[in-house]
């Protein structure tokens, strides 16, 4: 090995560099121009993104001193211009531009494209509310189109599966990034349309950039949204990440994971929602039941009122008065027959059987039945001879019946 005139190590030689972009006059208080791209938001509130214009892109950081000053809200694709210096991060060696002040420069290109596309779109009715699908309470399977190594299915299978364990997914794998993941997405939704065991679709992928995300911006990808037979809900980076496939989408959800659990309610909760339902209907059926016997008991009584037999009552209590009337003028009269039925009794008993039978003689019953012949009496009936002073029970023994009158033996 040469032997050269000065060793450095690692540490010192990124020392040196950044020392000497530190004290280089030149690289301070520089303005800075460019389109902002892949912007982090640090939880410190420091920011970190990328800033870049046709030809090169440099790493940039704006620590959180400086970025609560910014008016505005920065956004992937803006153009915009940066006060600040070069310098180096020693720790891992990577040149940088720190910010401290920013200010918009117009739109980037990317950005460009995307607000001619959503106005595109928009003036064509891809996004009227009107037009959005109700997604299934319970479907029979939900579909998902993203990439098969990424974290997306496994959020989605893990949420699904936990609401309502047995949820049938259907996953049509495909590019989420690159050259034509936008076909790919397309068809992925084009394919899963066409499955009768599927539901509802979702289309998404984790965060990133905006080119990262830039096949979801694609006129392909909205326009087989919105030819979707079925509900489909957009599920593409985090929750202040905004897409083209997010307005075109029946519905859009923040991340992955709430999409899934917007599509997959909980078993729990449905098998509450049927029971509060039944009991609802219950209710309803027995409101509408009781309703109906008071309307049909009114209409009873007006029915009743009207009725015939109400006329029939009214001309009743008017016979009734007549037949007063008639009873008082033959209470005379029926006095005046009961006299005479008194005076027709008294003779009728001197000429009856009990005035027989004060003479000494007897009447012959069998049963209750008045015997007048020997012939209607055979040996052995039970017979009752009736006197003046009380009965005779006998059984026959012996009959001779006897013609002419009868004679003493």
């Amino acid at each position: 090995m040469k032997q050269t005139s000065v060793t450095f190590s690692v540490g010192e030689l990124n020392e040196y560099v950044r020392r000497t972009l530190a004290g280089d006059p030149i690289l301070h208080g520089i303005c800075l121009r460019g389109e902002i791209s892949n912007l982090k938001r640090h939880v410190s509130g420091h920011w970190y993104f990328t800033l870049k214009d046709s030809q090169s892109a440099i790493s940039c950081a704006m620590f959180r001193q400086w970025a609560i000053t910014v008016a505005f809200a920065p956004v992937d694709g803006q153009q915009v211009r940066l006060l600040g210096s070069v310098g180096l991060y020693a720790k891992t060696g990577q040149y940088q531009f720190y910010a401290e002040a920013m200010e918009q420069d117009g739109i980037g290109e990317m950005y460009a494209r995307f607000e001619r596309l959503k106005q595109k779109l928009s003036h064509e009715g891809l996004f009227d509310p009107a037009l959005k699908k109700l997604l299934p309470l319970l479907p029979k399977g939900v579909g998902i189109v993203t990439s098969k190594t990424g974290a997306v299915v496994h959020d989605i299978a893990r949420v699904a599966w936990r609401r309502n364990p047995g949820m049938p997914l259907v996953l049509c794998p495909v590019q989420v990034q690159g050259e034509g993941a936008a076909q790919e997405i397309a068809r992925g939704i084009q394919a899963l349309d066409q499955l009768p065991e599927v539901d509802v679709i979702i289309v998404g992928r984790g965060g990133g950039s905006m080119e990262d995300l830039w096949a979801f911006n694609e006129e392909v990808v909205a326009r087989a949204i919105f030819a979707c037979q079925k509900p489909v809900v957009s599920a593409v980076g985090h929750e202040t990440d905004v897409t083209i496939s997010d307005f075109v989408a029946d519905l859009r959800a923040p991340t992955p994971s709430a999409a899934a659990e917007l599509v997959v309610q909980p078993r729990a909760g449905l098998l509450e929602m049927i029971s509060q339902f039944a009991a609802r209907v219950e209710r309803a059926c027995q409101f509408g039941i009781n309703d109906r016997q008071m309307a049909l008991s009114s209409l009873g009584q007006r029915f009743s009122e009207a009725s015939p037999q109400k006329r029939s009552q009214v001309m009743l209590a008017r016979v009734q008065q007549a037949s007063q009337r008639l009873e008082t003028a033959a209470l005379v009269t029926i006095t005046t027959k009961a006299h005479a039925l008194a005076q027709s009794e008294v003779r009728l008993r001197a000429a009856g059987p009990m005035a027989t039978l004060d003479r000494g003689y007897a009447l012959v019953l069998k049963e209750e039945e008045l015997l007048r012949q020997v012939e209607d009496v055979p040996a052995g009936t039970d017979i009752r001879v009736l006197m003046r002073d009380g009965e005779l029970r006998a059984t026959v023994t012996q009959v001779r019946k006897e013609e002419g009158p009868w004679r003493q033996r």
